[in-house]
């Protein structure tokens, strides 16, 4: 670090440095003492002494930390700024970080007037059902429009089954097949057709699996599962699923010579 008798031109204390960028003078200091931000230069007496490429860095740092970055991480990410192509990186970084962070708030900014638009369909306070919806609205999983239908002993039936990596595997192989049953639908494949009595036992073995073999839970994932009028874009797929799917569940059973939904008491 270059020392000086005086402070030179284009050179600033460590008092003009934090009030130019906004920051306190121990901001600085601590900045200094991690290693992120060493100022550049210092006078004979000890004051210390920025230049504006250190307020560039800074300006990194400032930049990285409002988007939650810890100090450690920030030091990683710090870039060097000696030529030209150094700081359109920097930027280009830090504005890549930024469009993240945009993307995350608008997402967390979407589930938040989801979960809003639900409590008030509900008309009650159940906190339980509200981190179901919210882990679901984080998840991109359709199915919390389905959640707020369950009551509490199907949820705890179903917070007992599956995680989170399991919920992504089931909701993934659910909207498979039920995007090839509205497929079928769409091309007139007759319910009783082989094709079609392929897709519906894969059907029938998720809800199966959905309910851990419970056959008393089946008269709720009915009842939770009868959508009237389709309120978003999974529920109008999934009443055109419900629609093919109950004859051909029909014509599956019979096969079988038996139907657990007769076997089931409502």
């Amino acid at each position: 670090m270059a020392k000086y008798r005086a402070i030179p031109q284009g050179f600033m204390t460590v008092g003009e440095a934090a009030k130019k960028m906004g920051v306190t003078v121990r901001t600085l200091q601590y900045y200094d003492k991690e290693g992120l931000l060493s100022p550049s230069a210092e006078s004979e007496g000890g004051r210390r002494l920025y230049t504006d490429k250190d307020l560039v860095t800074l300006h990194q740092i400032i930049s990285l930390k409002s988007l939650g970055f810890s100090l450690d991480d920030i030091k990683r990410r710090l870039i060097s700024l000696e030529t030209p192509a150094d700081v359109a990186n920097a930027l280009t970084d830090q504005a890549d970080n930024i469009r993240k962070k945009i993307e995350q708030l608008r997402a967390s900014l979407s589930a938040i007037e989801q979960l809003k638009t639900e409590v008030l369909q509900m008309q009650t306070v159940n906190f339980k059902k509200y981190a179901d919806i919210i882990v679901n609205l984080q998840m991109k999983n359709d199915f919390y429009s389905l959640i707020k239908r369950f009551d509490d002993d199907t949820l705890d039936n179903i917070r007992s089954q599956f995680d989170k990596e399991s919920s992504f595997d089931f909701m993934n192989r659910f909207n498979r097949i039920s995007n090839e049953i509205v497929q079928l639908q769409n091309d007139n494949v007759p319910p009783e057709s082989e094709k079609a009595q392929q897709a519906v036992k894969e059907y029938w073995g998720l809800i199966m699996e959905f309910t851990n073999g419970d056959m008393s839970m089946l008269p709720k994932l009915m009842e939770a599962g009868n959508i009237d009028t389709a309120t978003n874009a999974w529920e109008e797929r999934q009443k055109i699923v419900n629609d093919y799917v109950a004859p051909a569940l029909q014509v599956y059973f019979s096969r079988l010579g038996a139907n657990p939904f007769e076997e089931v008491k409502p």
